[in-house]
């Protein structure tokens, strides 16, 4: 072999070896990647699933309002919403959730719908430690519910059973140490087709209503308030959106369920009505929440 020959040789073995070495680079670097994204997956997964849906916050708004009657004042309401018990929901959640409302001694409590989850089905044993610590939530002007479009007789029986009163398309005056009274509405929920309006505002046909009666109205899905606003609302507190579950700063809910396309934030001013949609305790749709933790809402009602 010649010298020519032997030089050639060697080159295609250099050549070679080069191209062996970029090849192992190159798998260890897509070795590198899938290692990566499977484990950005994971942590994600494991924060959206476990994490979040486990750091329950309690979010509090002082509302003040010259309609509001002095007897009022300082009154303390808390609402909780769409539980959607058997999804990221159980009894460990809901026990936790119930103290935290007990803890702050709530003058009323309102629940906004969806108690449990559609594709969840409840056995006696646990509808009946639902309705236990449910009964356990104390208040002093009572604990009412509106429906959502997941409930239905399981629903209407713990909320019965545990000492909340369904307010679907009804309303109730409260009183609080004196004669003015507050005005209580509920509505059913839009998606079940069952929400009569005019039914649930019927306070406003009444022989010698009070105009200006503080009002506050109860729906699960909050796109209905446009519905709403022939009447006179103050305050109005919906859930179903769950907020969106998956917020991103400055772009917001990635996705939007129906009866809450418009209204799917925590908080709107519409003229002169506060709606404030809750995040919910459990989850819908694939279970997943980041940027938007499950929550109850607690209000302190203010006279100027």
């Amino acid at each position: 072999m010649t010298r020519e020959e032997l030089n050639q040789q060697k080159q295609n073995e250099i050549i070679q070896e080069e191209k062996r070495e970029k090849r192992k680079k190159l798998i260890i670097l897509g070795f590198k990647i899938i290692v990566f994204i499977v484990t950005g997956f994971l942590l994600f997964y494991t924060y959206t699933t476990y994490v979040s849906n486990t750091m329950m916050i309690i979010k509090e708004d002082r509302i003040v309002d010259k309609d509001i009657p002095n007897q009022f004042n300082g009154l303390k309401i808390i609402q909780f919403s769409d539980l959607h018990y058997g999804t990221t929901f159980f009894e460990k959640q809901l026990k936790k959730m119930v103290k935290e409302i007990n803890d702050r001694n709530p003058d009323l409590v309102v629940f906004t719908g969806d108690l449990i989850d559609k594709e969840y089905k409840v056995s006696s044993e646990e509808s009946e430690m639902i309705n236990k610590y449910l009964s356990r939530i104390k208040t002093k002007l009572g604990k009412y519910a509106v429906s959502g479009e997941e409930d239905g007789d399981e629903f209407t029986t713990i909320m019965n059973q545990s000492g909340f009163t369904i307010l679907n398309n009804d309303y109730e005056l409260l009183y609080n140490d004196g004669n003015e009274e507050i005005l209580l509405v509920g509505l059913d929920s839009s998606l079940s087709g069952k929400q009569d309006v005019k039914k649930a505002y019927e306070y406003f046909s009444t022989e010698g209503y009070n105009s200006n009666i503080y009002t506050i109205s109860l729906v699960h899905e909050p796109d209905s308030v446009n519905e709403m606003m022939q009447y006179k609302n103050d305050l109005v507190l919906a859930g179903h959106s769950h907020n969106g579950n998956i917020r991103i700063p400055f772009i917001g809910a990635l996705s939007k369920v129906e009866g809450a396309k418009k209204y799917d934030q925590e908080y709107y001013k519409i003229n002169n009505t506060k709606l404030y949609i809750s995040s919910g305790m459990g989850t819908n749709g694939p279970g997943f929440r980041l940027f938007c933790r499950p929550s109850i809402n607690f209000f302190r009602l203010g006279s100027k």
